[in-house]
């Protein structure tokens, strides 16, 4: 822990206001307005799991009924162009916590990952944790004042690397397991997660503990990351909703394909959106993120906090068999892809004083770019060597600014995952998209503006 003080001693974290970006101070100061006290803006991170870029209706969803975010795009920025970091999870949320690409700390599948097997292809050994020795987003805030609550799945280690070891004061739910081990009705099977009674929901839980500690900090700086479970496996209905979605008419809701799945390489894409269970928890995800909502504005805090909403990684849509639970048309494959269905995801930005109400914004953006953004945010200076991969999303809101100033974002996926993915690698670079698969040597080309289906190899035409 010695080498970890030097570390944060060494970023300067009392420094606050240093080469901040213009549309900060306007963000600080639209807050002030509403505080004699001048005060740091609160964040609030929503991150969702396995939710995919076409499972909200903002986003051209059909079948799925997501009111509340909807609305809440309303009020700020929907980014079109946003992607996580790797096409599975836990690469992802150490990006998110690190602001740097998964290869940098050997954390490229998901944890503990699929063991390869006859294989072509010897596969990575990865690290089984998030280490220590990295600077997390709630490590530099919490040392600049904030308090740091963490609600949901962590999947970044066990015992020694959990939420609470890595800069969090409160710890609600997060282990080392990437799914809720008892399913999504208590009792829970959580070791960081009291059971409530039986049958309370898991999403719902969640939300109500974020709630708690907004009630009980309202009046200090603070960093809320709420990580849903949802929509990860096991699919179980939220039964508030079961009823709800068997009624829609699936063929009427959704996309123009004839067939319902269509050949992947060595898997199967499922066509349609049409799972009741599914859009129940999508819709009971929704419903909770209303009420988080709400209350923010209830208590007075919703002038003075920054909420971002994403997504860790695209849906299942693409298996072995024709077992996926959803859709990511117009987008190709899915979770465990390089294809956009697998990377590609929803975001949703609202920081008052600063994002224009009903924007869209259509620049590429990563996960690693939410670290500098939140230093950015709470004033602090900007720090490239530990959030290496990320750039503040801020000078986006400058309506000068088209792109941010880097030449490309990159996927490094060298293993097999159950989606019947094989070892491969990404390049998004302006329109174009490059997807290189390890095993046969091949690379597929796709410009994007016009084929964001990714139908239409061009890498013979542009050799």
């Amino acid at each position: 822990m010695a080498q970890r003080r030097e570390v944060l001693t060494a970023l300067g974290l009392g420094a606050v206001g240093a080469h901040l970006h213009p549309q900060v101070f306007s963000l600080c100061g639209a807050f002030q307005k509403k505080n004699k006290t001048p005060k740091k803006p609160n964040i609030v991170f929503i991150l969702a799991d396995d939710l995919g870029w076409s499972d909200l209706s903002c986003y051209g969803g059909r079948f799925y009924e997501t009111p509340n975010l909807d609305d809440f795009a309303q009020t700020g920025v929907r980014f079109t162009d946003a992607y996580a970091s790797c096409p599975v999870c836990s690469p992802t949320r150490a990006s998110v916590m690190t602001g740097k690409y998964p290869a940098r700390f050997n954390i490229t599948d998901w944890i503990p990952g699929m063991k390869a097997k006859n294989r072509k292809l010897i596969t990575p050994q990865d690290l089984q944790e998030l280490p220590l020795d990295e600077v997390t987003f709630a490590e530099r805030l919490k040392e600049s004042g904030y308090k740091t609550f963490f609600a949901g799945k962590w999947h970044l280690g066990g015992e020694g690397f959990y939420p609470q070891d890595q800069g969090f004061d409160i710890n609600k739910g997060g282990y080392h397991k990437g799914g809720p081990r008892g399913g999504y009705y208590s009792p829970y099977k959580n070791p960081a997660l009291d059971d409530g009674p039986d049958g309370e929901y898991l999403t719902d839980r969640l939300t109500d503990e974020s709630i708690k500690f907004m009630e009980a900090n309202k009046n200090t700086p603070f960093v809320l990351c709420l990580s849903f479970y949802t929509v990860h496996t096991p699919i179980q209905a939220c039964n508030r909703h079961h009823l709800k979605f068997p009624k829609k008419k699936a063929e009427k809701m959704h996309g123009e394909d004839k067939s319902p799945f269509r050949r992947e390489r060595r898997g199967v894409t499922k066509m349609r959106q049409d799972n009741p269970s599914y859009a129940s928890m999508v819709h009971a995800m929704d419903e909770n993120i209303g009420r988080l909502l709400a209350k923010l504005e209830k208590l007075g805090l919703d002038d003075n906090t920054a909420v971002i909403f994403t997504s860790d990684n695209g849906s299942l849509s693409t298996r072995a068999a024709t077992n996926a639970p959803t859709s990511n048309l117009p987008l190709r494959a899915g979770k465990g892809w390089c294809y956009e269905g697998g990377i590609r995801v929803p975001a949703i930005m609202r920081l008052p004083g600063v994002t224009k109400p009903n924007s869209t914004c259509r620049a590429p953006i990563t996960s690693t770019d939410f670290y500098p953004t939140f230093l950015d945010l709470a004033g602090l200076p900007q720090n490239p060597k530990q959030h290496a991969d990320g750039l503040s999303l801020i000078p986006l809101f400058d309506k000068k600014v088209k792109t941010l100033a880097r030449n490309a974002i990159y996927w490094h996926y060298p293993h097999y995952h159950g989606s019947t993915w094989t070892p491969g690698a990404a390049i998004r670079y302006g329109d174009w998209k490059l997807i290189e698969f390890y095993e046969e040597g091949e690379a597929e080309l796709y410009n994007l503006a016009s084929d964001i289906g990714e139908s239409k190899d061009l890498s013979d035409a542009y050799p």
